[in-house]
């Protein structure tokens, strides 16, 4: 399937896709869907959580959500809304971190 994909998007893949790609992407997909670290490791048949370490590194969606769920547990009576996109000066200095 791969394979046929490559063939009809070949846009799509830019670099070479390895089986360590393949076993990153997976790895991602787990954690991503709240699947725990110890769960992953099986899966990948690592002896160590520590090499599923490796794999399994957070996106910045999912450290943001992360902040987020501390912080209202912290401050459950803060409103959740972004109140830096209605502030433009710091709007621009978070984009210039980009």
């Amino acid at each position: 399937m791969l394979i046929k994909t490559r063939k009809e998007n070949p846009a799509f893949f830019t670099g070479h896709i390895s089986c360590h790609t393949l076993r990153h992407t997976k790895a991602m997909h787990l954690l991503q869907a709240g699947v725990i670290l110890h769960h992953i490791r099986d899966i990948l048949g690592h002896s160590s959580v520590m090499t599923t370490e490796i794999y399994a590194r957070s996106d910045s969606k999912q450290k943001r959500e992360a902040i987020e769920r501390a912080y209202l547990r912290l401050s459950p009576n803060i409103e959740s809304e972004n109140l830096w996109e209605k502030d433009k000066g710091l709007l621009e200095e978070l984009m210039s971190f980009r």
